[in-house]
């Protein structure tokens, strides 16, 4: 599957459904984003039942606010409509497969506890892939 162009209208119904959602914020001016592009694309491609998405910073800055995006490209994670990841920074192909596997793995029961002690204030902070 190729990645997809995600916008402020896409981003609700592409995040909060089932499975796995792989956000990556760039920008078309950004050296580090060009090069980590084809690495990106070439997984999409991989993994099908996953979605790739592409958040264009310039396009979508008021998306990219919202994250308090500060540097690109930055790559996020959501599984069943959890953010489990968020790191800036370009990845190698090894590190974006492992990362993919981290997510796969990730007991998401256990992650909803988390979340919820977490939001109870019991000072538990969500787990990361």
């Amino acid at each position: 599957m190729a990645t997809r162009e995600i916008t402020m209208e896409s981003f609700k119904d592409t995040v909060e459904s089932d499975g796995i959602v792989l956000l990556d914020f760039w920008a078309d001016w950004c050296g580090p984003c060009k090069a980590f592009g084809p690495v990106y694309e070439q997984s999409s491609d991989a993994h099908t039942d996953i979605v790739f998405g592409k958040v264009d910073t310039e396009d979508q800055q008021q998306l990219a606010a919202g994250f308090g995006i500060r540097s690109i490209p930055t790559l996020m994670a959501f599984r069943d409509g959890i953010l489990v990841f968020n790191q800036p920074g370009a990845l190698p192909s090894a590190q974006l497969e492992e990362l993919i596997s981290a997510v796969q793995d990730l007991d998401m029961d256990a992650v909803r506890t988390e979340i919820a002690a977490a939001q109870a204030g019991d000072g538990q902070a969500p787990p990361q892939a």
